[in-house]
């Protein structure tokens, strides 16, 4: 495969499922696009203002999911399962049509948006890819959270830890280099929670549509779904395939090294934000040469267009 131009989906991928939030029934149908136009949502339960980009400035809520709107606040939640299964396996552009509000969340992993993008197959234009490289440290800090961005020669880093007073999570970090390492393990580990809190994000309006199924439940000392974990670290995983399907709402894939530290949706579109108040902090370059094998294309061959 052609690391360095741009991808999009060979066919139409049909989709339906329950919301993990709202509860709400959705169809999703994942199209192909033309190079240049990007990820693109379009609520086609709806006649008119219908279209959401998801980019760092139109998320409008960031509370245990990501959601998106547009000035019109028509919105699209949960959709970073998605983003992510798009981001680690070189999805540049493709429309994706929804008849409600949240993306369904099949079994609380990507593996369902991998293994139907993977079956429809992928296209390979003749244009180049475009990638953001960061050019200096940016810290973004909200009490003992922590994420920090900074330069990369080659690869986006995400090192990620999770610290928990539960004994069965516990902490657990992890670090992957998403252009490099296999993700398998990241697209395959599901959401969790407590089963304390189960009720209480209910009430908050949360977790209507979620069950065994589709999160992984701890409850005190022990895991309450019957098939165990599916990798050592499912937990740190999960929350390095949320901060790859946030990152994607820079709109471009990104080379630097991320550093986090128990955090979430919200401190990675905090830490995007800053990245982007100023210019000098990025720049936008696009991979011009051809037959560079993937492991070299972030190392050489950037010219930079903005």
């Amino acid at each position: 495969m052609s690391f360095h131009k741009q991808k999009t989906i060979k066919k139409v991928i049909k989709l339906e499922g329950v919301g993990l939030h709202s509860g709400k029934f959705a169809n999703l149908t994942i199209k192909p696009s033309e190079p240049n136009n990007g990820i693109v949502f379009i609520r086609n339960d709806l006649k008119k203002n219908n279209v959401i980009y998801p980019h760092v400035n139109n998320v409008c809520s960031a509370m245990l999911c990501t959601t998106i709107s547009n000035e019109f606040n028509v919105k699209v939640s949960t959709i970073e399962h998605l983003m992510g299964a798009l981001y680690g396996l070189g999805i540049d552009n493709a429309i994706i049509e929804i008849d409600n509000d949240e993306v369904p969340i099949f079994d609380g992993s990507a593996k369902i948006f991998v293994e139907e993008i993977l079956k429809a197959g992928i296209q390979i234009s003749d244009s180049p890819i475009k990638v953001i490289r960061i050019n200096k440290q940016i810290n973004f800090n909200d009490g003992i959270k922590s994420i920090s961005i900074k330069p990369s020669k080659i690869n986006l880093e995400i090192d990620f830890e999770i610290k928990y007073d539960n004994q069965f999570i516990g902490n657990q970090r992890n670090i992957l280099k998403v252009y490099e390492d296999d993700l398998r393990d990241t697209f395959n580990s599901r959401t969790f929670c407590l089963f304390e809190d189960i009720e209480k994000l209910r009430s908050m309006g949360f977790a209507k549509g979620g069950s065994l199924n589709n999160a992984l439940v701890v409850k005190n000392d022990k895991l309450l779904n019957s098939e165990g974990l599916r990798n050592k670290k499912e937990f740190v995983n999960h929350k390095i395939l949320d901060c790859m399907g946030d990152l994607f709402l820079s709109g471009y894939k990104i080379i630097g090294n991320i550093q986090c530290s128990q955090g979430g949706h919200k401190l990675t579109n905090d830490l995007l934000r800053k990245v982007f108040q100023n210019k000098e902090n990025y720049s936008i370059v696009e991979i011009n040469e051809k037959n560079v094998p993937h492991s070299l294309v972030y190392r050489q061959n950037l010219r930079s267009i903005a």
